[in-house]
């Protein structure tokens, strides 16, 4: 089959592979009908994810048809069409039991043998997203092999587009965490940092719980025009202003938002001597997002940080943060937890995370499109590969 490999820092190839094969009573093989280019993808683009091997297979955000099921998979059926979440869960150990599917115990143990460090908890294994998450191979190809198929995939009623619904794979629930955690509410505001695909996410669905401010912070303009159209937030360019958390403080009494979100993370733009400290675990992350949200959160608010972060983090204002009160929830995504309540909403036409997409590609024009995406040329939003 085609599949996109990865062969080191922006060297990105269609090849010809092995075809996907059963290997465990719970797999199902899919054939995939859309898939997309994940902002965390490109991490891995540029080489920042340890445990990256030539030849593996990228891509965690994907969906299709099911071709081939095992013999213990009871929830789904040759022909079913399905989306399926990036977060690699079992259903039934100890954090899936509590709902914290990114936290599975069952599906990676990649990252002690790594890190070379112990770890009761080394939380879930991730489709396409280096051997420090299991391995996996990834869903930007012709076929995937989609292990734990009882706890995972959701199946799509007819009537519903790929479009519509590839985005429950990851960056829809994502976002929507992202303002569940930070308790967004009517009448809420709060300052989003990063107008990437999970940023503006968390804005449409801020939107829909009905939050009353938005503020979106971003350094690249037609990003910002775009959620300022789509999602009414008052836009502020930090290449043009230095300290937002000002503005933002402004703007609200000088008390700052109800909650703040990173939706940046580590910034993935970092030097040569950066990527070598991400590489062994002591990042070198100028956490200036997560600097611009405490300052920006009103005492007694929240952060919520869906923005991935890979190590240590210089300047971390903890006094600051424990001064006012604030409370931090973060982590990887439970996609299982949320994909029934979403895919409704997006039935009812209450949610349109399709509106993001700019670039339809077909799957042999993937390394093109992980140059635009990386370079943000064309105005690009959001990357739909097809196979």
């Amino acid at each position: 089959m085609k599949a996109l490999t990865y062969h080191g820092a922006k060297d990105v190839r269609v090849d010809n592979v092995p075809d996907p094969f059963l290997s465990d009573p719970e797999d199902i093989i899919l054939r995939v009908t859309a898939t997309a280019i994940c902002g965390s993808d490109l991490h891995i683009y540029r080489g920042k994810i340890p445990g990256m091997e030539s030849g593996d297979i990228l891509g965690h955000e994907f969906m299709g048809v099911v071709e081939e099921v095992g013999t213990g998979v009871t929830a789904l059926s040759k022909g079913d069409r399905v989306v399926v979440p990036f977060v690699i869960a079992c259903g039934r150990c100890f954090y899936c039991d509590k709902t914290l599917f990114a936290a599975c115990e069952n599906t990676n143990t990649g990252r002690g043998a790594i890190l070379n460090k112990k770890s009761s908890t080394p939380g879930a294994g991730l489709f396409g997203y280096s051997h420090l998450y299991g391995g996996y191979a990834g869903g930007q190809a012709e076929y995937v092999r989609v292990p734990k198929a009882n706890s995972g995939p959701i199946v799509i009623p007819a009537g519903l587009e790929d479009e519509r619904v590839l985005f429950l794979s990851d960056i829809l629930p994502t976002g929507w965490q992202a303002v569940v955690n930070a308790e967004v509410g009517p009448g809420s505001t709060i300052a989003i940092f990063g107008a990437g695909p999970v940023g503006c996410m968390a804005a449409m669905c801020a939107r829909h719980l009905g939050a009353q401010t938005i503020f979106m912070i971003d350094h690249n303009d037609y990003r910002l025009q775009y959620a300022q159209q789509e999602y009414g937030v008052i836009p502020i360019n930090f290449d043009k202003h230095d300290d937002p958390a000002e503005i933002i403080l402004e703007g609200t009494g000088g008390h700052g938002v109800d909650a703040s979100i990173d939706a940046v993370g580590f910034e993935a733009k970092g030097s040569a001597l950066e990527t070598l400290l991400t590489t062994i675990k002591v990042e070198g992350s100028s956490g200036k997002a997560l600097r611009q949200c405490i300052a920006a959160t009103r005492r007694g608010g929240i952060v919520s940080v869906p923005g991935v972060y890979a190590g240590f983090i210089h300047g971390f204002l903890f006094g600051d943060a424990f001064d006012k009160g604030l409370t931090f929830k973060m982590g990887q995504t439970h996609v299982q937890r949320f994909l029934p309540e979403l895919l409704a909403l997006i039935q009812d036409g209450k949610l349109r995370p399709e509106n993001l997409i700019t670039h339809r590609m077909h799957l042999a024009e993937a390394a093109r499109g992980y140059e635009i995406f990386e370079k943000k040329e064309e105005e690009c939003r959001k990357v739909v590969l097809v196979p």
